[in-house]
C-alpha cells in the first residue's frame, strides 16, 4: 500500500504516483488531464497488483473445488465480502451479494423483490435527477405490477425538494428509489430525511450508491437503508464487479433473480429448493478477481480515509466552479458547492457540447458529454446534453486550469470569442 505516514502528509502526487496511467504520456505528448472519474475512476497499482496476483498465482474458480486454488480464491472472496460489509457497516456478511455492477444490483431487487411485491395500486418514489439504471427498472416493474411511478418535484437548483415529501410520500409509497449523489448535477441528497420519512409510511429505501459510495461514508444502519447498489469501478476498484447490499429478512423473502449453478440448495427432475444468502443471488461464476480486487481497492480508500478525500474534492470543486463561473456564457448546472459532490456539468452557449469534448481532447483533457444517462433531467433542464467534469483523488488544480485553458481553446477554435 501507499506509504503513509499520517493522514496530513498525504499529498496528491503521493496518491498520484500510485496510479500508473498518469506516469504515461499521450500520443500527442501532452499529460493526462483526467476529468471522468464519475463514469469510471482510474485504478491504483495495489488493484492492479492484485488481480495479476490471482490470475499469475492460485486462480480458479469459486466455491468449486477444496484444492489449494480453489480453497485460496474463496477465502479471498470472502475476505472481500466481509470487508464490504464493514465498509458500509451491514449487519452481516451474507447481506453481500457480488454483481456485475450498479445496473444488475438495482434490476435484481425491481425484479426479485418488485416483481414479486408490488401490486396495483402501489407506488414507487423517483424523481427526474435519477441515472436510468434507478428509474427504467422500476418503469418496466410498474407496468407489469400495475403500480404506479411518482416523481418528487424538484427545487430550481436541482435538489430534491423535501418540502414536498408529504404530499407524494404517503400509504400508498412501497419504495423509494433514490441515489446519494447526482451523476450530473452532483447534488448530494439527504438519504437521512427520505429514510425517516419512508420508514413512517412503511416503505422501503434503494439507494443507487454508483456516485455517493466512493466519495461518502456510508453506514446502511443509519440511517436505516434497505438496499444498496454501488459499482467497483467508481470506488478505484476493476470493472464488472458491484455490490448489492440487502436486509437479510427482504434477501430471505424474495425469489432469485438468475438461476443456474452454485445459488441451488437440490434439484430434481421437477423442482429445485435455493442455497441461501448470498449464494442465492450469485449464480453461475461471479467476476472473481474483480471481486477480489474490489477488496484491495476497499483497502486503499480505507487507508487514505475520507477525510483526506473529501478535503482533496472540496478544494478541487470550489477552484473549478470559481474558473468556471468566470467563463463568459458558461452556464453550471446544479446547486451550490455547499450541496454537491465533485461534479460539475455545465453548457456553453453557441457550443455543441460533443464539440466542445472533442476540442478539450486536443489539448490531453478527458470530460464526459450527452446526457450521462438522464434524460428526463435534461428535458427538465431544457438542455439536450451538457459537459460533465468530475474530480477525484488523483486531480489537481494544475488539471482545472488545463481544463479552463482547454475552454479557452474550444470558444476560439468555436469562434465564440
Amino acid at each position: 500500500m501507499t506509504q503513509l505516514k499520517s493522514l496530513n502528509s498525504i499529498g496528491t502526487e503521493m496518491i498520484r504516483s500510485d496510479f500508473p496511467v498518469f506516469g504515461k504520456p499521450l500520443p500527442n505528448g501532452k499529460p493526462v488531464v483526467y476529468l471522468d472519474s464519475a463514469a469510471s475512476a482510474q485504478k491504483p497499482r495495489q488493484v492492479i497488483e492484485k488481480e495479476t496476483e490471482v490470475y499469475e498465482n492460485y486462480f480458479a474458480n469459486a466455491y468449486r473445488g477444496v484444492y489449494y486454488f480453489g480453497a485460496r480464491v474463496d477465502e479471498e472472496l470472502e475476505a472481500t465480502r466481509e470487508k464490504t460489509r464493514e465498509f458500509i457497516n451491514a449487519e452481516s456478511a451474507d447481506e453481500i451479494i457480488f454483481t456485475s455492477g450498479t445496473s444488475m444490483s438495482i434490476n435484481l431487487v425491481a425484479y426479485a423483490w418488485g416483481r414479486k411485491f408490488l401490486q396495483p395500486g402501489d407506488e414507487v418514489l423517483v424523481n427526474e435527477t435519477e441515472h436510468h439504471a434507478n428509474l427504467v427498472p422500476w418503469q418496466q416493474i410498474a407496468k407489469q405490477s400495475g403500480a404506479q411511478l411518482r416523481y418528487l418535484p424538484l427545487t430550481s437548483d436541482g435538489q430534491l425538494d423535501v418540502s414536498q415529501l408529504d404530499s407524494f410520500l404517503t400509504e400508498k409509497t412501497r419504495l423509494v428509489a433514490v441515489s446519494g449523489m447526482s451523476n450530473v448535477l452532483g447534488t448530494i441528497n439527504p438519504i437521512d430525511v427520505l429514510a425517516a420519512a419512508a420508514k413512517e409510511h412503511g416503505a422501503l429505501v434503494m439507494v443507487d450508491g454508483a456516485q455517493s459510495v466512493p466519495h461518502i461514508p456510508v453506514d446502511v444502519r443509519n440511517p436505516n437503508i434497505d438496499f444498496l447498489a454501488f459499482s467497483g469501478h467508481k470506488l478505484y476498484g476493476p470493472s464488472g464487479i458491484g455490490v448489492l447490499y440487502g436486509r437479510r429478512e427482504l434477501l430471505e423473502s424474495m425469489d432469485p433473480f438468475l438461476y443456474g449453478g452454485h445459488m441451488i440448495e437440490r434439484v430434481s427432475r421437477d423442482d429445485s429448493t435455493w442455497a441461501a444468502i448470498p449464494a442465492k443471488f450469485e449464480a453461475g461464476t461471479i467476476p472473481i478477481v474483480q471481486a477480489i480486487g474490489l477488496g484491495t481497492a476497499i483497502d486503499y480508500v480505507k487507508e487514505i480515509g475520507f477525510d483526506r478525500m473529501h478535503e482533496i474534492e472540496h478544494r478541487l470543486l470550489s477552484y473549478a466552479y470559481e474558473r468556471l463561473s468566470e467563463i463568459r456564457g458558461l452556464r453550471i448546472l446544479g446547486p451550490q458547492i455547499d450541496k454537491r459532490g465533485s461534479i460539475v456539468s455545465f453548457t456553453i452557449e453557441g457550443a455543441h457540447p460533443e464539440d466542445l469534448a472533442n476540442l478539450l481532447d486536443l489539448k490531453g483533457v478527458f470530460v464526459r458529454h450527452g446526457h450521462h444517462c438522464t434524460m428526463p433531467l435534461h428535458d427538465w433542464l431544457g438542455i439536450p446534453a451538457s459537459v460533465r467534469a468530475s474530480f477525484a483523488i488523483y486531480n489537481s488544480e494544475s488539471d482545472i486550469d488545463a481544463l479552463i485553458d482547454g475552454i479557452e481553446f474550444a470558444k476560439r477554435k468555436l469562434r465564440l470569442i
